[in-house]
């Protein structure tokens, strides 16, 4: 199942690993096989992630994993089906392991990442960090069969696999969204991509996220 969290300080704040690893505890049921943090000083962003190893259970599917350049950082949630034709697609490739997590970062080196979300089959949920342009992106798989939050709090921008990892973040506020709950009491559930708590949101599926370094504004496409 694997599951994420991240965090961005539009001030460039010090991101620290303690929070992060308070973050990633609340989703030991979804990873309980390993976890790890990864954080950039220096862009003030950090991920950490929880995984069950599924398709490779050897260290080489850690996460949060880097390509093969370190432009890229990814953490992903979720399985790529069509990832062992996707490998034969991109040909010659120095693979560290077999897992869809290294396939899905080779494929966004070398293609693209809309291409690469056109060209994979599967479902997921994942952030990844553009280290030559400065961006977060969150994507979604077209179902919205794998979850996944954001929102402002304060000077954070925060994401992750669920709700209660975020609420572990000192800048979280808790506050309960009216126009939500509105929408719980009609609907029984609350559809994306509102939250119960006000200023956070579900990333819609078949959605991405664009965040840079330092902005506050974020863009959303299909």
């Amino acid at each position: 199942m694997c599951g994420f969290v991240g965090i961005h300080s539009v001030n460039q704040e010090n991101i620290y690993s303690e929070i992060l690893n308070s973050m990633s505890k609340k989703l030991l049921h979804r990873g309980p096989d390993d976890s790890g943090v990864w954080i950039n000083s220096s862009n003030s962003v950090g991920f950490a992630h929880q995984r069950l190893a599924v398709i490779d259970l050897s260290s080489a599917g850690h996460q949060p994993m880097q390509s093969s350049s370190n432009r890229f950082t990814l953490v992903f949630n979720g399985e790529i089906y069509n990832h062992h034709d996707l490998r034969k697609e991109l040909g010659f490739h120095k693979w560290n392991g077999h897992s869809d997590t290294e396939t899905l970062l080779a494929c966004i080196e070398s293609w693209g990442l809309d291409t690469t979300l056109k060209k994979i089959n599967g479902m997921f949920a994942f952030a990844l960090w553009d280290s030559s342009k400065c961006t977060i992106h969150l994507a979604r798989d077209r179902m919205g069969e794998k979850p996944l939050y954001f929102g402002w709090q304060e000077d954070s921008f925060l994401f992750g696999s669920e709700l209660k990892a975020l609420k572990m973040h000192p800048s979280f506020q808790g506050q309960i969204d009216k126009e939500s709950l509105n929408l719980y009491f009609r609907y029984n559930h609350i559809p994306s991509p509102f939250s119960i708590y006000r200023n956070v949101y579900k990333l819609s599926p078949g959605t991405i996220l664009t965040l840079r370094q330092g902005e506050k504004k974020y863009k959303i496409r299909k």
